[in-house]
Parts: structure tokens; C-alpha cells; sequence
């Protein structure tokens, strides 16, 4: 199909190449903010798809690569649209990972096996459908790039070869930089400032209730004590039904699904995140997977802990005879450790170990096992 080249044809295609180049790029920068947090996202969709029989279990080892690839890749072809930079070469590389990136969407939102498809990283987070319409909306532009990628272009290869070796590699070095230390925008929970756990003895809890209207399918959210009011009034019940309540606890912490079990599968995460004292937390989310640097990490943290009075525990998802063992050989029995689901200690801290301190639920500091001796800068107040 040939499209005239018109000055509104041309027009269309800049608008349609900086909309696209910019989602691409700001959609590659929160990754790459995080390539740890993509390689696990790759890794969970690896475990969960099968393709007529096949598993794809076997790719796992390489997900940390092809999470740099996938990041590398959209951010370069970003900076190509934007710059307009091998406009032939960008529009093809565009349409197939547009129709990889719809397809998987598409399929993610009919089976929901995997709930977040991680497409902007822990910084914007989506449905699978809002994802899939996402891609739709993306397509568009996309499908016009591609028809209109030869009007007026024109040969400036020194020029293109240079802006797309730079995109390339400032993002390697730039992810690079992400998976030896923690991330440099932290967007998840776990931050460093954030309040975990509110300290108000005084604050209440709060129920909550959400009412639909059975004809304009309108929502209200409002609080469980006002429902009472409410429903005085004849008409208004008539109008609306439940459709659901939640409650919001204070004292709850603040990311979805933490706990810290003993052996015996009590919880005392409230009381060690919640404590007025010092705690230095040491995630450890795959035991097997921590190496020497990791271990020397482990010795720098405990030994600052013990020099200076502050409980030092490790949050594991490994097995009880797996931590004890491993704290035993490495001299580190002293230390008590707890339990976790593997993902939510993903979420504290990239790095494997990790290192966490806080104190009144308050998260004030956290470190790579690569720079645990930085701990001994923190001052304690």
C-alpha cells in the first residue's frame, strides 16, 4: 500500500513516531530501572505458560539476560522512532514486538496466569485487560509508522548509527548499574522512608463498603457507618446493591501479603517491623543462589549488628534445615531467621542477600550485599 507523501501524511507519521518512541521509552526506563524485578516478571511468565504440552521451565537461567534484551531492545527502538533513525529497520523491529507484546497480553488477560504483566516495571501497574487495550491504543500509531516508513527518507547513516549505539549502550550500562546495586528509583513498598507499619496507638480501624446503581452502574465507596443513614431512605435502597467491603487497618503493614513465620508458623511480623529498637533485616529470597561476595555481605552486616546492640534476623523462603545448615557453616547460627513467600521478599530488596533497616516500622536504609560494608556509614541515632 502506498501512502502519498503529503505534509499531513508526514505530520502523521512524527505525532504517531514521538507518541510511540515516548511510551517506548519511558516503558524501557522503568525497567531498566529494575531488570531484576523484569527478569523475575520473565521467570513467572516462563514457569506458567506451556504451548501445546511444551514448558518452558528450561529458559529460567537466562531470564536475567533476556530481561536486559527485551530492555535494551524497546528502549532503542524508542530512541529511533523519536530521533527518526533507521525508519525502515525501527518500523519493522516496532510492528513485531507490538504484535508479540498484543498477543501475550491478549492471551494473559483471557487465562489471568500471569495478573501483571509487568509492562511498566513496579511504577504503573495494570489489569491484564487494561494492559491488552493499552497495546490497541499502541497499534494504531504503529500500523501508521509502518505504512508511511519511507516518506522522506532520507540516508544519514553516520548520523543513525551513532544515536542508536549510544541508546544502546546507555541502557546496557544502565541496567548494568540496576543489578549490582538496588534500584536507583525504588517504586515498590518496601522504600527507603516509607512508614511500614503506622505507630498511632490511637489511629482506627476503618470498613468500608461499595454499592453499585442497579441502572447506571455508578460506584460509591463509603464507610461501613454511614450505610445505616443510607439505607433510611427507601429509594436509595431500591437504587443500589453491595457490592463489596474491605477493611483498612492501620496497623496492618503495608505490602499485601508479608509475613515473617517461625518454625512453628507463627507470624511476628507486626511485632519485629512495628519495634521501636533497631532491626536489620537479611532477605535471602533463593538460599542456593547466594554466592561468596553474597556471604561476605552477610558477615560485614552481622558483624555491624553485634557491634553495635541491633537485632540482626534473615527472612528466608527456604526450607528450615536448608537456613539452619547454611547459618551453621557460614558461622552465622547466632541469628534468628523467619519466613516469607519468595515474591514478597523479591519486593523488599533485589539483591540476594539484601539488607533492610528499620526502626518503628519506619524503613531507613537499604543496601546490595555488594555495598553491605556501607552499612557501617549509617549512623544510629
Amino acid at each position: 500500500m502506498k501512502i502519498k507523501d503529503t505534509n499531513l501524511n508526514w505530520t502523521l507519521n512524527v505525532v504517531a513516531r514521538v507518541v510511540v518512541g515516548l511510551v517506548f521509552i519511558f516503558s524501557s526506563f522503568v525497567k531498566g530501572v529494575d531488570p531484576m524485578g523484569t527478569s523475575f516478571k520473565i521467570t513467572e511468565y516462563l514457569t506458567a505458560w506451556t504451548f501445546f504440552g511444551m514448558s518452558f521451565d528450561w529458559l529460567v537461567p537466562l531470564a536475567t539476560f533476556m530481561a536486559m534484551v527485551l530492555i535494551v531492545v524497546e528502549f532503542t527502538t524508542g530512541v529511533m522512532l523519536l530521533f527518526g533513525t533507521f525508519r525502515r529497520t525501527s518500523a519493522w523491529v516496532l510492528v513485531l514486538m507490538m504484535l508479540f507484546f498484543t498477543a501475550t497480553t491478549l492471551f494473559d488477560a483471557i487465562t489471568n496466569e500471569v495478573t501483571d504483566c509487568g509492562c511498566f516495571g513496579d511504577a504503573i501497574k495494570l489489569t491484564n485487560w487494561q494492559t491488552f487495550w493499552k497495546n490497541i491504543a499502541l497499534d494504531i500509531p504503529t500500523v501508521w509508522i509502518f505504512l508511511t516508513r519511507d516518506l522522506r527518507r532520507k540516508q544519514r547513516f553516520e548520523r543513525d548509527m551513532l544515536i542508536t549505539i549510544f541508546a544502546i549502550v546507555a541502557m546496557v550500562l544502565f541496567g548494568l548499574y540496576n543489578i549490582n546495586n538496588e534500584p536507583c528509583i525504588d517504586f515498590r513498598s518496601w522504600k527507603v522512608g516509607n512508614q511500614m507499619i503506622d505507630m498511632d496507638e490511637n489511629a482506627q480501624v476503618k470498613s468500608y463498603v461499595t454499592y453499585v446503581n442497579k441502572e447506571t452502574g455508578e460506584r460509591d465507596e463509603f464507610l461501613s457507618e454511614e450505610l445505616v443513614k443510607r439505607m433510611e431512605d427507601p429509594a436509595w435502597e431500591e437504587q443500589w446493591e453491595w457490592e463489596s467491603s474491605r477493611v483498612e487497618d492501620p496497623h496492618e503493614i503495608k505490602a499485601d501479603g508479608f509475613s515473617m513465620l517461625d518454625m512453628d508458623m507463627n507470624d511476628h511480623a507486626k511485632e519485629l517491623i512495628g519495634s521501636e529498637d533497631y532491626l536489620l533485616i537479611a532477605t535471602i529470597h533463593h538460599l542456593d543462589k547466594v554466592n561468596e561476595d553474597g556471604l561476605d555481605g552477610l558477615e560485614d552486616a552481622a558483624e555491624w549488628a553485634e557491634e553495635h546492640g541491633v537485632q540482626m534476623v534473615v527472612l528466608t523462603s527456604a526450607l528450615p534445615e536448608d537456613v539452619q545448615s547454611f547459618l551453621y557453616h557460614n558461622g552465622l547460627d547466632n541469628l534468628d531467621f523467619y519466613f516469607a513467600d519468595v515474591t514478597a521478599i523479591e519486593t523488599m530488596a533485589r539483591s540476594n542477600p539484601g539488607f533492610l533497616l528499620l526502626k518503628g516500622g519506619k524503613v531507613l536504609g537499604k543496601w546490595h550485599y555488594r555495598h553491605a560494608d556501607d552499612i557501617e556509614d549509617f549512623i544510629l541515632r
